[in-house]
């Protein structure tokens, strides 16, 4: 997979580019913002960490509190 990062200071010729852009994805094209991609990695990055269920975070959030 190729990855591409284009950055636009102008919104308006953002919206033009995004337009055209769209036309590709039924054609495979995944269009992911730069803030969303970082985002992914960290999920990405805790994947295999341990996790506690939410009912014992909501008993540890509690009785810190």
């Amino acid at each position: 997979m190729k990855s591409i990062t284009i950055n636009i200071s102008n919104d308006k010729l953002a919206k033009k580019v995004m337009e055209l852009l769209s036309g590709f994805k039924k054609e495979g094209l995944e269009i992911v913002a730069r803030e969303d991609l970082e985002d992914l990695k960290l999920l990405k990055a805790t994947r295999q960490d341990d996790s506690i269920s939410f009912e014992d975070y909501l008993k540890n959030e509690y009785s810190n509190s």
